[in-house]
């Protein structure tokens, strides 16, 4: 099932758990939203520094409980209700570019996002980025703006 243009359930629900990963109607709607972030997100990156067709690639969308707590996730976690997702980056330069682009598409539109982190362990860097239906959008970004304008 298509979510967007470019993004579809299987991939925003894939594991390597072996744990039933299925999400409910108001989850996938979630998905939905998340991924009108990262249509935008992926046009701009390519308009900007890609090869006009470069995906952006997703570790992580939802979780169930079970899949949530055999990874590790925290039990209050946006992946739970298919308002996260966790992006791909090749090193940190892509992680800050990223983040630079889905902040600018927030003061462009208007709209507001709950959590936009840049997470490592070990060499492996990824965005978190989570955007909830209403309400309590808290847009943390943990200083990525100040980290931002020095670069």
């Amino acid at each position: 099932m298509k979510l967007s243009e470019h993004f579809t359930l299987r991939e925003l629900t894939k594991t390597n758990t072996g744990i039933a990963n299925v999400p409910n109607e108001a989850q996938v709607e979630n998905l939905r939203r998340v991924c009108r972030w990262l249509e935008r997100l992926r046009k701009r990156w390519n308009d900007k520094y890609g090869d006009g067709d470069d995906p952006i690639i997703i570790n992580s969308g939802f979780r169930s409980p079970e899949v949530n707590k055999a990874v590790g996730g925290v039990p209050t976690s946006n992946h739970l209700t298919g308002c996260a997702v966790d992006i791909r980056c090749i090193g940190m330069e892509q992680a800050l570019r990223y983040a630079a682009i889905l902040l600018d598409i927030s003061d462009m539109s208007r709209e507001d996002f709950d959590e936009l982190l840049i997470e490592q362990k070990r060499s492996v860097i990824w965005i978190h980025f989570a955007v909830r239906p209403s309400g309590n959008r808290r847009r943390t970004s943990l200083r990525l703006r100040s980290l931002l304008q020095r670069s």
